[in-house]
């Protein structure tokens, strides 16, 4: 536990280090929180239109954060498998089970941070504009987003395995961008309906932004948050593991 604990010190320190990861996995959320905000206050009311209402939003963004996060995580695995980091502590008593532990409990411990800035910046925005927003529903989201920064840091983990440091940020870049779109957080899926709603349902953003945007709105249905949770929890399991099992072959493979 302490070889953990050590190396997820040293990993969060190497990120906070990094200007770009407080410009992108803070800022910039913040940023499009209040963008949107704007937006939304230019939206006539007979539109109809709540997708850019703070209650809606703040969830969306909790997400759209978190992908950021994905995003870090390979950056900083990538460096370290390209500077022989890695592969100098391989010799040393760390297990698998340490390394996998040890990137991806501070990126869920930054996930956590960004979204509480996130929600802090979300009251204030609903004091101005006069929207009404759950506190208890805010702090029970921080709770519920864990599976999907457990997801998201993972799918870093893996892409910082399989991909040099070039070309990790690009692929991260391309799931953050569909993951937006098809996570519903920028558009109501369920409005748009049709191919784009099947093709929604079928990637697990979607079940991310249905959670956090349900357990804000304390709405505890089967169908808007008991079955997401089921299907996002499977999804950071699986992917998760299937992280560990590349990282392990990937290891073993730099020892030959």
């Amino acid at each position: 536990m302490n070889k953990t604990l050590a190396f997820s010190k040293r990993n969060l320190l190497e990120m906070a280090r990094d200007p770009l990861s407080w410009i992108f996995c803070v800022a910039f959320p913040l940023v499009m929180l209040i963008i949107m905000t704007v937006v939304n206050t230019a939206i006539p009311k007979e539109a109809g239109m709540t997708i850019f209402r703070i209650d809606n939003l703040a969830g969306g963004i909790a997400v759209f954060g978190q992908m950021f996060v994905m995003l870090f995580t390979a950056i900083g695995l990538a460096k370290d498998r390209e500077s022989s980091f890695l592969v100098r502590l391989y010799s040393s008593p760390m297990k698998n089970r340490d390394f996998l532990m040890g990137y991806l409990l501070p990126m869920i411990v930054t996930a956590v941070i960004q979204v509480t800035a996130s929600f802090i910046v979300a009251l204030v925005i609903a004091l101005i504009t006069g929207y009404e927003i759950s506190v208890l529903g805010l702090l029970l989201c921080i709770v519920m987003v864990i599976p999907s920064a457990l997801m998201f840091s993972s799918l870093g983990l893996l892409f910082g395995t399989l991909l040099n440091e070039k070309a990790a940020p690009g692929i991260c870049s391309i799931l953050i961008s569909v993951g937006s779109m098809l996570g519903g957080i920028w558009f109501d899926v369920e409005g748009v309906g049709g191919i784009m709603q099947k093709a929604a349902k079928c990637m697990p953003f979607y079940y991310a932004t249905r959670i956090a945007r349900s357990a804000i709105d304390l709405d505890f249905g089967m169908d808007t948050f008991i079955l997401p949770l089921i299907v996002m929890v499977c999804c950071a399991l699986v992917i998760t593991v299937l992280a560990g099992v590349v990282f392990g072959h990937r290891m073993r493979s730099d020892l030959k």
